[in-house]
C-alpha cells in the first residue's frame, strides 16, 4: 500500500514498520543461484550451483576461499560478494600479522554482520544484495554461518539459500531428523551436498561438473574446492543412486513465505525466535 512512497531511501520507515530497501535486498538473495551448506562433527561442506549467462561464457564462481580455515558460498549479487570477500580476507590477514594465529570465526562473523547492518542505517549506502554461507573450522570444531542483508547472522547445522532452495532445504531437514549429519564422513557430506544441490536445478537442467562446485574444510584440512574432473566421480555416484534426494520444489512464493529473513533451515541462532530446528 505504502510501497511507492517509502521505498526510495533505506533509512525511511514505512507506516507498517518496514524498511523496504532492505527487503528488496533480501529478495535479490532469493533470486540468486542456489547455495547449500552442512556440517558434521569434523567437517563443514559448501555446495553451489554456478550460472553462465550464455553457452559461450564461463560459469560464475560461487565459492570463495577467505583463509585456510574459512570459505564462503554466495547467493545474490556476485559483485557485492567479491567486495565482502576482499574485506574478510584483509581482516584475516591483519589478524595473522598482529597475533600470529588464524582469526576466530565467531569474531569474524560478528564483524561481518555489523558491516551488513551499518548499510541499513546510512542514507548514502545501500544494503549488500547478497547472502553468504560461511563454512569454517577452528579450535571449537566446524561451523556453518549464514548472513543476511538485514544484518542478521545465524549458525546452522545445515542451510540452503537462493532460487529453488526449498527442495535442498527439505532434503537437509530430512537427513538432520534422521541423525545422519553428526557422524557423517567427509565423502558422505559431499554426497549429501550434491543430492541437495541437484534438487535445486531448475527446468530440464542437470547437475554437471561444469555447473557444480563443492568446498570443504575440516580438522587438519585447509579449505579447498572440488570442481571439474575432481567432481565427476561424485556425480557418477549420484547418478547411480538415481539423482537428487531433495523433495518437491515449491514455487518462489512458497520460498518467500518460508524463508523469512534469509532462508531459515536447521538453525543454531544467536538470537531468540529462530524459525527452524534450533539447537
Amino acid at each position: 500500500m505504502f510501497r511507492n512512497q517509502y521505498d526510495t531511501d533505506v533509512t525511511v520507515w514505512s507506516p507498517e514498520g518496514r524498511l523496504l530497501q532492505v527487503e528488496y535486498a533480501m529478495e535479490s538473495v532469493k533470486q540468486g543461484s542456489a547455495c547449500i551448506g552442512l556440517r558434521s562433527s569434523t567437517h563443514a561442506v559448501l555446495g553451489a550451483l554456478k550460472r553462465s549467462v550464455s553457452e559461450l561464457s564461463s560459469h560464475q564462481k560461487k565459492l570463495l576461499e577467505i583463509d585456510t580455515h574459512i570459505g564462503v558460498g554466495i547467493a545474490g549479487l556476485t559483485a557485492d560478494a567479491r567486495t565482502l570477500a576482499k574485506w574478510m580476507r584483509n581482516e584475516c590477514l591483519n589478524h595473522r600479522y598482529v597475533y600470529g594465529t588464524p582469526m576466530p570465526v565467531g569474531r569474524m562473523m560478528t564483524d561481518l554482520a555489523d558491516k551488513h547492518q551499518r548499510t541499513t542505517q546510512t542514507y548514502v549506502r545501500r544494503p549488500y544484495g547478497v547472502g553468504l554461507l560461511v563454512a569454517a573450522y577452528d579450535k571449537s570444531g566446524p561451523h556453518l554461518y549464514q548472513t543476511c542483508p538485514s544484518g542478521n547472522m545465524y549458525e546452522y547445522h545445515a542451510s540452503a539459500i537462493g532460487a529453488r532452495s526449498q527442495s535442498g532445504r527439505t532434503y537437509l531437514e530430512k537427513i538432520f531428523d534422521n541423525d545422519q549429519l553428526k557422524d557423517a564422513s567427509k565423502d558422505d557430506l559431499i554426497m549429501h551436498a550434491l543430492r541437495a544441490i541437484a534438487g535445486c536445478v531448475g527446468g530440464d537442467g542437470e547437475l554437471t561438473k561444469e555447473n557444480g562446485s563443492v568446498g570443504i574444510v575440516g580438522k587438519d584440512e585447509a579449505f579447498y574446492l572440488i570442481e571439474g574432473d575432481e567432481l565427476q566421480p561424485y556425480l557418477d555416484r549420484l547418478e547411480l543412486e538415481g539423482g537428487t534426494g531433495g523433495g518437491d520444489d515449491d514455487d518462489d512464493d512458497d520460498d518467500d513465505e518460508e524463508e523469512g529473513e534469509g532462508g531459515e533451515a536447521v538453525e543454531e541462532s544467536k538470537e531468540e525466535g529462530g524459525d527452524a530446528m534450533e539447537t
